[in-house]
């Protein structure tokens, strides 16, 4: 495994991060139980993993504290989250006091089976709660970081709602958080002009999610994505094949697929830190751990890569 410093946390986490959300949930969206998905994560320890990402609406903070017991806590790196209300941000839904919020912060270590986390994060918020997050929620947040109940302070934002990243935009100038969770990926790389220049000036960790989702698990996933993204005036048809839009980067020598390309890409961006990958399977997990710790992709593929999809900005590739 690879290490890397993750902003002013000063903290050594490694470059591949269990995600415990997405579209798998430790397997558990597709019906794994709490047991067996403390398996992966007893299997992403064995590989070296020590960055853990959870929340408490992914439903997977039980089966992480399953899979940490018997390990050195200390040597863990546990990245949970609240929403800001009772759903998701896209919505604005109806928001928690701070002690509600704060309530939630406890059930979250019950359930990891902790007495501390080393980040906790204000969950996919959107634009209409910043003020508020940031007004009643963040003081809450640094009350908890005062009793020794969270150690860093993050916000991750809604990627698949907000492409263009007008959260994080709104937020970083501000400086209050230590970490930030953003998208990236190789069909929608703004954040690089947009929010890695905001994280690089004030030593913000980076946490990249959407590394490879739906659009780029499968060519006939990528020609679905690029389409739209063509409808959207957000690629230029005549640049690409339209059969196969990513033809180039599998022929890429020492390519092995499209997959570990799109992570590749990620990994080696300036001002990314950690890679999630999420799963439900050993298997794959240490498929996407290989992708991750495999060298850069060449210039030249990077120069093509930028030529196409350097400006676009309205897919999340999900």
């Amino acid at each position: 495994m690879e290490f890397v410093r993750l902003g002013r946390t000063n903290e050594n986490v490694s470059v591949a991060g269990l995600g415990c959300g997405g579209h798998s949930r430790l397997g558990m969206a597709r019906g794994a139980s709490s047991e067996e998905a403390a398996d992966l994560v007893r299997r992403a320890l064995d590989l070296g993993i020590n960055f853990i990402d959870t929340a408490m609406a992914y439903g997977t903070e039980e089966a992480v504290g399953l899979g940490m017991q018997g390990h050195d806590r200390s040597n863990i790196f546990v990245s949970t989250k609240s929403l800001v209300g009772r759903g998701g941000g896209e919505t604005d839904p109806e928001r928690y006091t701070a002690a509600e919020f704060a309530e939630n912060l406890d059930d979250s270590l019950r359930k990891l089976k902790t007495d501390y986390v080393d980040l906790w994060h204000l969950h996919g918020v959107g634009v209409k709660q910043l003020d508020y997050a940031r007004e009643v929620l963040l003081p809450e947040m640094k009350r908890q970081q005062e009793a020794g109940k969270i150690r860093f302070i993050g916000i991750t934002e809604i990627f698949r709602h907000d492409t263009e990243h007008e959260l994080l935009r709104a937020a970083l100038p501000h400086d209050e958080y230590d970490v930030v969770m953003v998208g990236f990926n190789l069909l929608n790389p703004s954040a690089r002009k947009t929010i890695f220049p905001l994280t690089m000036k004030n030593d913000v960790g980076t946490l990249i999610m959407f590394a490879v989702r739906r659009g780029l698990n499968s060519a006939a996933n990528t020609r679905e994505a690029i389409e739209a993204m063509i409808e959207l005036d957000d690629v230029d048809p005549a640049a690409i094949n339209p059969e196969d839009p990513l033809d180039f980067l599998r022929e890429t020598p020492g390519v092995k697929s499209q997959i570990e390309a799109a992570y590749r890409f990620c990994r080696y961006e300036p001002g990314a830190h950690v890679i999630l990958t999420g799963t439900g399977s050993a298997e794959h997990l240490e498929e996407n751990v290989e992708s991750i710790l495999a060298p850069p992709l060449p210039d030249e593929t990077l120069a093509k890569l930028k030529a196409i999809f350097g400006d676009s900005s309205k897919a999340s590739g999900n």
